[in-house]
């Protein structure tokens, strides 16, 4: 098993940036596609970004394209999430994911094999 920690959420204010960091333990991280999701409250889980074992593949959700930026360092079993440019709407708890392939087959929270604990990200207007 994968276990995840997410570090970086906060207050912000609307424009403003922030980097949130996951940290691998347990089974290698590596073998794995990454992902960040998002839960606002009321709302389900919704897919945000996503990069494959090697890192050379990203996908991101429409809403975010072009502001957040994800990455991971396999040498340190790390992934990271830098947000520009953030909104309103980008306000939620944004966790950390293990997908069960290597590569990115589908984004949907059901491919996920392991879940980080999530941490909040609050961006005031």
């Amino acid at each position: 098993q994968v276990h995840l920690v997410e570090s970086g959420g906060g207050l912000v204010q609307a424009g403003r940036s922030l980097r949130l960091s996951c940290a691998a333990s347990g089974r290698t991280f590596s073998g794995y596609a990454g992902g960040w999701f998002r839960q606002a409250p009321g709302k389900d889980r919704e897919f945000v970004a996503a990069i494959n074992w090697s890192g050379v593949n990203t996908y991101y959700a429409d809403s975010v394209k072009g502001r957040f930026t994800i990455s991971r360092d396999n040498a340190k079993n790390t992934m990271s999430l830098q947000m520009n440019s953030l909104k309103p709407e980008d306000t939620a708890v944004y966790y950390c994911a293990a997908f069960r392939t290597s590569m990115v087959v589908r984004t949907s929270p059901l491919e996920v094999r392991s879940w980080g604990q999530g941490t909040q990200v609050t961006v005031s207007s």
